[in-house]
């Protein structure tokens, strides 16, 4: 049985190493840190724990959230190609910051998501 990206990376502190270093990009960024409320804690803590379900982990998104459906939950934010592009700089820079805890294929794997994700959530 082949083992998930979620245990192969050592599970859930992983990702929130991932996304702590996203929301410190965030917080710097003139085009996206208005999306996000003051407080960023609930927003990290969806973030978490929707990349670890995505990943092969415990499925407490679904069962706190419900589907994700990405497309409905980030209508109502204008994502132009520049919130797009500001949005993939942070993931990118975050991913870069765990870069050595990740094998190459897994650095792809999850480069590639974030790219495709970032691409189809672009609604302006």
């Amino acid at each position: 049985m082949e083992t998930s990206l979620y245990d192969q990376v050592g599970g859930q502190p992983f990702f929130e190493r991932l996304v702590n270093a996203f929301y410190e990009a965030v917080e710097k960024d003139e085009i996206l840190r208005p999306m996000y409320p003051d407080d960023l804690e609930q927003s990290r803590r969806h973030f978490v724990i929707f990349l670890v379900q995505y990943w092969g982990g415990p499925t407490l998104y679904m069962q706190e959230r419900g589907h994700p459906r990405l497309r409905m939950r980030h209508a109502s934010f204008r994502i132009t190609k520049k919130a797009r592009d500001a949005w993939l700089s942070a993931i990118n820079s975050a991913l870069s910051s765990v870069r050595d805890e990740l094998t190459e294929e897994q650095f792809v794997e999850m480069s590639s998501y974030f790219d495709m994700a970032a691409h189809q959530l672009r609604n302006v």
